[in-house]
């Protein structure tokens, strides 16, 4: 009979830490993650200072903690979705456009969560940045294992170079992203699509 209560308590406590974490990530694309510390947090969601020390020991914690927050959302918003498109070629473009779609729905308010934290940090060692480089890495091997699978399955050259398509392509979303966010030009999306599908036609033919 005991054993329910706690099950209880402990989802709710789980609850509460991802609603937590998810304001902090949204905070982190406006305010950075160096202006995510606990008592500003704090007064963005309306909590206690103590409240919020019960769930993250430190501002560092609870930075990493918003970093794996915000890289769980794009999984789920750009890695997944592209996933069930038919065709190695098809899933590669549909990953671009579905990282240039979670720019447009503004899941996060301030762009694409990584372009916006990582700048501030590129000088800063520690586990936040490694953290960061860490994912940062992987964005760039997935997409760089997907030219890969196109031109294993004969839609692209196989003579371009994977690395350096996937960084072009990388290029073209983040410059897409970082002209939407600054100048609020939605046509800047649009010519990030026009370019990533052209570049690929190129190394198509």
């Amino acid at each position: 009979m005991v054993a329910t209560p706690v099950r209880a308590r402990r989802s709710d406590g789980d609850r509460s830490r991802a609603a937590i974490l998810d304001a902090a990530a949204r905070l982190a694309t406006v305010e950075g993650l160096e202006g995510l510390s606990i008592g500003r947090l704090a007064d963005y969601i309306g909590m206690s200072k103590s409240g919020l020390y019960a769930h993250f020991g430190s501002k560092e914690e609870l930075q990493l903690a918003a970093i794996d927050t915000a890289a769980s959302i794009f999984t789920a918003e750009v890695i997944d979705p592209a996933r069930a498109a038919d065709g190695a070629l098809a899933r590669l473009e549909a990953l671009c456009d579905s990282f240039l779609s979670y720019v447009e729905r503004e899941v996060f308010p301030g762009g694409c969560f990584f372009a916006a934290v990582s700048a501030e940090l590129d000088s800063h060692p520690g586990a936040v940045k490694e953290k960061l480089r860490e994912l940062q890495r992987a964005w760039l091997d997935l997409l760089e294992r997907r030219v890969g699978a196109a031109q294993e399955a004969g839609e692209l050259d196989p003579a371009e170079d994977a690395g350096q398509l996937a960084f072009e392509l990388n290029a073209m979303c983040a410059m897409g992203n970082a002209v939407f966010v600054l100048q609020g030009d939605p046509n800047a999306l649009e010519r990030a699509r026009r370019g990533f599908l052209a570049r690929l036609a190129v190394a198509a033919s």
